[in-house]
């Protein structure tokens, strides 16, 4: 049995999705401890809760602990099962995150899976769906996975009340991903959402960040959401290359301007967009799953980015005492990170 303890490095709940989808592709029991030791609130919330069921129903998993507020489980996994499923977190907490639970295991899967998630589609501290769709899964595929995704409607917070949609046909096998230099000229694209408030707040939001970008007007759209609980606004840049596209996200609050999220937003894309990088800080704390699954198949994988982040580096710790695979992290002389992934 694998013990892993839930307060090392982040401490949070990267640890218990990542744990639970390592122990649910190789067959390996799970033991976690101290779950969520390094948060305020530690042990297992709704949205984890959520997850820990999904995975369970998938691999048919014997589980001890799975309850509100726990700080242990046991989690003894068998056969990986496809088919339709649909799984609810019940509040605003993260459907993606709840699908980025269950994806690895799927991919592995008997048959072809449709899976409904309903929760939080755009809310703090996750990422978000459209991240999900036009960052993360596009790579996927390129490393020989088939996934579809498609949002049915949005969840912001609080309401939360969204729905995703992911149909996922298993692969023989995972290819090795190269990135690390990023190609062709930047296609810039800026998209804020409005959700039972004025469309003028998205309005301001994209004037915002016209003025200071100087990209063309064509780049900027202001969508009213057709499907959503409850109100909400979120403002995205996305910055597309010929190989990669990132993503940032920009959430509005009662009683914060328009502007400012727009201004808070494009700082964190300019952080990105100031290097050469391909691949921004979330989307490497994402690729380390498919590259590691890639890697014990027997694939290399190498990608550069900025400084791992600690959630970087915690997923680094629990992939190697799950798999049998090699990750270096070279810290190059102009400021850039590579990380390899290979074979032991």
């Amino acid at each position: 049995m694998i013990e892993i303890d839930g307060s090392q490095g982040e401490g949070g709940g990267q640890i218990v999705r990542s744990s639970l989808a390592l122990s649910a592709m190789t067959g390996k029991p799970l033991r976690l401890s101290n779950i969520r030791g390094g948060r305020t609130k530690p042990g297992l919330l709704r949205q984890h809760l959520t997850g820990l069921k999904a995975i369970s129903s998938i691999c048919d998993a014997e589980v001890s602990g799975g309850d509100l507020g726990s700080k242990t489980l046991t989690f003894q996994p068998q056969s990986i099962r496809g088919g339709q499923h649909s799984f609810q977190v019940g509040s605003a907490g993260s459907a993606i995150l709840v699908a980025q639970t269950i994806l690895p295991a799927l991919m592995m899967a008997d048959q072809p899976s449709t899976i409904t998630i309903g929760g939080g589609t755009h809310a703090a501290w996750a990422p978000p769906f459209d991240f999900f769709d036009r960052c993360f899964l596009p790579l996927l595929c390129r490393m020989n996975a088939n996934v579809v995704s498609t949002l049915n409607a949005h969840g912001f917070y609080p309401a939360g009340g969204g729905e995703i949609e992911m149909q996922v046909t298993p692969s023989q096998s995972l290819q090795g991903l190269d990135l690390v230099q990023r190609q062709g000229e930047l296609k810039p694209r800026v998209i804020a959402l409005v959700s039972k408030i004025p469309t003028s707040v998205g309005e301001r939001e994209c004037d915002t960040l016209r003025r200071k970008t100087q990209w063309a007007p064509e780049c900027f759209e202001v969508i009213n959401v057709p499907r959503s609980a409850g109100p909400g606004n979120a403002v995205l840049i996305q910055c597309g290359f010929d190989n990669v596209t990132e993503l940032f996200m920009g959430l509005g609050q009662v009683g914060v301007k328009a502007e400012h999220v727009a201004r808070s937003v494009l700082r964190e894309a300019r952080v990105y967009l100031s290097t050469d990088v391909p691949v921004g800080e979330y989307l490497a704390d994402q690729l380390l799953m498919p590259m590691g699954m890639a890697a014990h198949q027997g694939h290399v994988s190498r990608f550069r980015t900025l400084p791992l982040s600690l959630h970087s580096q915690t997923h680094i710790d629990i992939l190697k005492r799950f798999l049998n695979i090699r990750i270096d992290v070279c810290e190059n002389d102009d400021g850039s990170t590579t990380v390899t992934i290979q074979p032991t």
